[in-house]
């Protein structure tokens, strides 16, 4: 065998060992939150600190709404009667405000990380 097939086989091996042992969005703790009649629920969630998590967001409305939240750097239009998946974190421990900012005066909500 010569030295590049073995240099590749190497490689694959280094390659499939870093990929199996990172952590994946598939791996990440899942929480939900369900958009209805343009307020989320629930309204406060807790997650654990120092992990990244994936928010489930199923809006249950008719019309699009956008999940916002500028204490987590993070921003998603959610369109009517569909799901998103937004990837958060590792956040520190505290609370991070979230809004719906087409209907800002009733979809509120918070993460508490702890």
């Amino acid at each position: 065998m010569n030295v590049s097939l073995k240099l590749i086989r190497a490689l694959s091996v280094v390659a499939v060992i870093l990929i199996t042992s990172s952590p994946t969005l598939a791996e990440s703790p899942e929480f939900k939150i369900v958009i209805k009649d343009h307020k989320f629920s629930p309204a406060e969630i807790v997650v654990p600190a120092n992990t990244k998590i994936k928010l489930i967001v199923e809006n249950q409305d008719a019309t699009p709404e956008e999940f916002e939240s500028h204490a987590m750097h993070r921003e998603k239009i959610i369109a009517g009667n569909k799901t998103a998946k937004i990837l958060i974190g590792p956040l520190k421990p505290g609370k991070y405000p979230f809004f719906g900012e087409f209907n800002e005066a009733t979809a509120q909500g918070v993460v508490i990380a702890q």
